[in-house]
């Protein structure tokens, strides 16, 4: 009797989740991207620049305005015009940037792992699948009580940056285990991502069966409105690009620091990319490479903007030999560099002798209880 007062409600042993899982504390490493389509057609373009348009951060005028622009033109004809851009570049596999992006995950993996076995790698987009929020859950799932958000942007920017701490902390912390967050610091100067950079381009040069004139660093554009307001992303980019001058085997004066992809009527960062391609070639200069230092992975703004797009307007403007140095990609230097980034990032919680395991089988409540239960059905 006094065993049946003891415990009279009737336990559920089949959850997962109490406060103990039964394995290694394990931590998480979460790659966010911007993301992509689906595919290159209208109808797969129109949700994802639904959501992408939609962002606060990255259109900040008035909502109901915006709201009447976006639905009532912008959606009914940018679509089919982004897919035709998206065609150019989609590839085997899909889309670009999604392919790319699987590769680095794999590459943090190996690399992390064979170090750190209680570390889980995943990736997710703010834009399109798999998203943030998936990839939050998968690693929640996999037993991850920790968890590093690393932003594949090496510049800040509200409309990237701060866009993906939209997305990934509230979803966090509708958790009833919320797990403890770090966010890896912005790394535009950093000396590992600069040498792989530096290196990327030097390497890519050296092959050129002709000597570039002039090496153009082109950036993501974002509103002068926007610098002003007090987003440090234009300062970032001119460190960037400080800090690469010394290590890029090409005379600093034959580099130029320019932005492309601006949107809207609004005044964007000067200069403008495009514009300083054509004046390039009317002003007799005849071979160019170009790189994006901004893009941690190749992508419609890259392969198309730059790659189609740049080479045209050389050209036009007069230009003969112009060649697009790829972006970081799945690149071993960059892996490597990327690697010891988020490896100082996760600092204390990868420093020492891995925690013990938890022995849920003797210590778990719900366990107990339902041992309690059979002894009291048996004193019943």
């Amino acid at each position: 009797m006094a065993a049946r007062r003891l415990y009279r409600g009737k336990m559920d042993t089949k959850r997962t989740e109490f406060g103990c899982r039964g394995s290694r504390d394990k931590v998480g490493v979460l790659l966010a991207q911007l993301g992509t389509p689906d595919a290159p057609t209208p109808a797969a373009l129109r949700p994802y620049l639904r959501q992408f348009l939609s962002d606060r951060r990255v259109i900040e005028v008035n909502r109901v305005l915006w709201w009447v622009l976006l639905n009532g033109l912008i959606l009914v004809t940018r679509p089919r015009r982004s897919a035709r851009l998206y065609k150019r570049i989609w590839g085997a596999d899909g889309s670009p940037l999604l392919t790319i992006t699987r590769k680095q995950t794999h590459g943090m993996r190996e690399r992390l792992q064979s170090r750190y076995p209680q570390i889980e790698v995943e990736f997710g987009m703010r834009y399109g699948r798999p998203s943030l929020e998936s990839a939050v859950d998968a690693l929640i799932e996999k037993g991850c009580s920790k968890i590093l958000l690393f932003p594949m942007y090496p510049q800040y920017a509200a409309a990237t940056t701060a866009s993906t701490y939209d997305a990934v902390f509230p979803h966090v912390l509708k958790r009833r285990w919320v797990p403890t967050l770090r966010v890896a610091e912005p790394y535009f100067a950093h000396p590992q991502y600069i040498q792989a950079q530096a290196k990327i381009i030097n390497d890519h040069i050296a092959k050129l069966p002709w000597k570039p004139e002039r090496l153009v660093l082109s950036y993501h554009g974002v509103p002068e409105k926007y610098v002003t307001k007090g987003d440090p992303y234009c300062c970032q980019c001119v460190e960037t690009t400080a800090a690469l001058l010394p290590q890029i085997k090409l005379d600093p004066d034959q580099v130029i620091h320019t932005f492309q992809s601006r949107f809207g009527r609004d005044p964007w960062l000067r200069p403008y990319t495009d514009e300083t391609f054509e004046e390039l070639g009317h002003a007799g200069v005849k071979r160019i490479a170009v790189v994006a230092p901004g893009f941690t992975a190749d992508c419609l703004e890259t392969l198309d903007e730059l790659g189609n797009e740049g080479e045209e307007q050389f050209h036009e403007g007069g230009g003969e030999q112009y060649s697009l140095i790829p972006c970081l990609n799945d690149n071993p230097v960059w892996l490597d560099a990327m690697a010891s980034i988020i490896r100082d990032e996760l600092g204390s919680w990868v420093e020492g002798e891995a925690r013990n395991v938890r022995d849920c089988e003797i210590r778990c409540p719900l366990k107990e209880l339902a041992a309690c239960e059979e002894k009291i059905k048996k004193v019943a």
